[in-house]
């Protein structure tokens, strides 16, 4: 049996779940979050315990896998629609800018032309400084759409500059070695 699949999924206060057919739905307030899990497990809840309980049916590897995966996947959607997700990039360079315009993220970050970043409505973004913040109600957009800002200038080695996680540690390499010989 699946060690994180065995654990029921707690709901706190104010958390409604509701299971049919296929489509699992976590909503609090509002935020609204669904997902359609797989035919090799089944999704119930259970009112009295408030809580929603992942099973599976047979003991073949891909419902093995799928017991877990469902299990943290309801799991992060009752962590997303009470607290929130939220990832910290920051921005080093000289002259290196990001910029808000309604829906596009612009990043000056060294290119010759403005990088542009589409923000889907169901994640938030703000910038101040040289310090950009994506929050959001679902775990795996919030993650997306920081990986999509990185990628577009990662950190280098040898100078730092670049987009970063702000908990991210960049391991530096010396640089060429000038040596004064005698000739």
């Amino acid at each position: 049996m699946s060690r994180i699949g065995k654990k029921p999924v707690f709901l706190p206060d104010g958390v409604k779940a509701a299971v049919k057919d296929r489509l699992v739905t976590v909503e609090s307030g509002s935020n609204k979050l669904s997902i359609t899990h797989r035919r090799e497990v089944t999704v119930r809840v259970d009112d009295d315990a408030k809580a929603i309980i992942v099973d599976r049916g047979g003991d073949d590897r891909i419902a093995k896998a799928m017991h877990g995966l469902t299990r943290s996947l309801i799991n992060n959607m009752v962590e997303g629609v009470t607290k929130g997700f939220s990832k910290q990039l920051e921005i080093v360079g000289v002259g290196w800018t990001a910029k808000l315009e309604g829906t596009t993220l612009q990043l000056k970050v060294g290119y010759a032309d403005t990088r542009v970043v589409d923000v889907p409505a169901s994640v938030k973004v703000e910038v101040a400084g040289a310090r950009i913040t994506v929050s959001g109600a679902d775990k795996q957009a919030v993650g997306q759409l920081a990986a999509n800002i990185r990628r577009h200038r990662p950190p280098e080695p040898y100078n730092g500059k670049g987009i970063k996680y702000s908990d991210e540690h960049v391991v530096r390499k010396q640089g060429k070695a000038f040596v004064s010989g005698s000739a």
